[in-house]
């Protein structure tokens, strides 16, 4: 497995390496040990749900964050493709407020690190996409963030037409909003 990092501040890209055969394939996703000589010793061992979600082509989930301690996780596409975005909203951060889209899919295996104090949202680039999520902590639904697709400050692009958005997206709040609500300035 390969690890990266990114242009975001603390943001790493894993890349499995599979082992292909007559019979498909087989790729280890996730590997504790290496994981944690490149973030840090014991970090792999706090996570603490793994989710997944099915998404129809077009389909916008995000972007969504979390307040207080914030919440770290990885992400990938185990069927499919998704358009992947991350905005840094850690206001001591070197690349606060800057956004990043990712590939993720099922043919590459890539998958996200993604450290507390960021918005994520995926687009779905195909027929249907399962992305997974190992997450540090339980959810708590009332230190949930969330910020508009089409926001038009953060100004991001997505591949394909907008085919569907929750409603709970859809009523999102803008990134200004977001900056007065929680405070959040760049300390430079």
């Amino acid at each position: 497995m390969r690890i990266e990092r990114t242009e975001l501040s603390g943001v790493l890209l894993l890349t499995p390496k599979p082992f292909h055969d007559e019979r498909g394939f087989f790729t280890r996703t996730f590997d504790a040990e290496l994981f944690d000589a490149e973030v840090g010793a014991g970090v792999s061992a706090t996570f603490a749900q793994d989710s997944q979600s099915r998404s129809v082509r077009g389909v916008v989930r995000g972007l969504h964050g979390r307040r207080g301690r914030g919440e770290a996780k990885l992400v990938r596409c185990a069927h499919g493709a998704v358009h992947d975005i991350l905005v840094d909203i850690r206001p001591d951060s070197p690349t606060f407020g800057r956004s990043r889209a990712f590939l993720l899919d099922d043919s590459g295996f890539r998958h996200l690190y993604v450290p507390p104090g960021f918005l994520h949202g995926f687009q779905a680039l195909t027929e249907t996409a399962d992305v997974c999520y190992r997450i540090d902590r339980p959810h708590d639904p009332g230190e949930d963030l969330a910020v508009a697709h089409d926001d038009p400050d953060l100004a991001l692009t997505w591949p394909q037409p907008v085919t569907v958005v929750s409603p709970r997206d859809r009523a999102a709040g803008s990134w200004r909003e977001l900056l007065a609500a929680e405070r959040l300035t760049h300390r430079f």
